[in-house]
């Protein structure tokens, strides 16, 4: 999956999958986690926050199901 550098202090990257509604993120210190069944405009949305750490703790954590990588 390709994932698209963030400006986040806790963040590295982040990427999405639109055929199988998967969002991953890559954190600094090399974690990678996949959230499933993501809808897209909740991947937009993300991509758009002035915080994607405090959007994603907010708003996905804890709402979709994920596996670490």
């Amino acid at each position: 999956m390709n994932r698209q550098t963030v400006n986040s202090s806790n963040i590295a990257s982040v990427g999405y999958d639109e055929a199988t509604s998967t969002l991953e993120i890559e954190f600094l210190n090399n974690s990678i986690y996949q959230y499933f069944d993501v809808p897209q405009h909740i991947y937009q949305v993300l991509m758009n926050a002035d915080s994607h750490g405090k959007h994603l703790a907010q708003n996905i954590k804890g709402v979709y199901r994920y596996s670490k990588v």
